[in-house]
């Protein structure tokens, strides 16, 4: 569902060294990365701050086109093919909202009907779906700018999804919930990849997400993939309460080879 092959990103950066000069460096943000996701399976990708993970999401959806390598997300190149793509992949970014702030949450979700041009029977249908299973019946009709995080997640969630997409891509989408919603939003998440067969990725830097819902890693570190393997390998590397900075220097205190910096 998902092909990485070799990329790269790289990006020039120009800061002020005098009154009339300018110094230029190329950031390498991405390098040589490959990795595949197979359709159904719910993969972890983790790094710590500054790593990638972002540059590689937006290479993902379309929003950047890599400077080297190849990727195809469900059949598409996503810099070429980014409209017809948004059509079979679903993203979601904790720290934004994709809803319209000052409307009500229905009216937000019309507008996507409308963007996606989704069949009006077919969108009712899958808005009562997920209306239930996210407990949303009376936050439909409160503007956006009032609800509380928990709630705005899960209408952020629900946008995604209204479209039935093939594959969602969730960037910190448990960031600031609280316990009861955040296990509210991974039982939901858990169920949507079983029981739909949806193939999600997941940016997180919490490893009870991690934990509780991935059936394969990858951490990348550098722009490069330091790790790849199964929540038991993970496991092994550093307990449930590290963070992704411990999980890295673990890692390579046993001996796998840093990136170069």
């Amino acid at each position: 569902m998902i092909e990485v092959q070799e990329v790269g990103r790289t990006f020039t950066i120009s800061r002020r060294t005098g009154l009339l000069r300018r110094e230029r460096r190329v950031v390498h943000a991405v390098q040589n990365l490959s990795f595949t996701v197979r359709a159904g399976e719910f993969v972890g990708y983790l790094g710590p701050n500054g790593a990638g993970k972002s540059t590689t999401i937006k290479m993902l959806t379309g929003i950047l086109a890599p400077s080297s390598g190849r990727i195809q997300v469900a059949g598409l190149d996503p810099a070429r093919r980014r409209t017809a793509l948004a059509r079979r992949i679903g993203v979601v970014f904790g720290q934004r909202t994709t809803l319209w702030w000052d409307l009500p949450l229905r009216d937000s979700f019309e507008l996507i009907r409308h963007l996606y041009k989704v069949d009006r029977v077919a969108f009712k249908r899958r808005l009562d779906e997920l209306t239930e299973l996210l407990g949303l019946g009376e936050f439909l009709r409160t503007p956006v700018r009032q609800l509380s995080l928990g709630q705005r997640m899960r209408g952020d969630i629900t946008a995604a999804l209204l479209h039935d997409p093939r594959v969602l891509v969730l960037d910190e989408p448990t960031i600031g919930l609280d316990v009861v919603s955040k296990a509210a939003m991974r039982g939901f998440l858990r169920s949507l990849n079983a029981e739909r067969g949806t193939t999600v990725l997941l940016t997180t830097h919490d490893m009870g997400d991690i934990e509780r819902l991935c059936h394969r890693v990858m951490l990348i570190d550098h722009g490069r993939l330091a790790f790849e393997g199964g929540i038991d390998d993970l496991r092994a590397t550093a307990p449930e309460e590290s963070s992704i900075e411990d999980v890295v220097a673990r890692l390579y205190a046993r001996g796998a080879q840093a990136p170069d910096q």
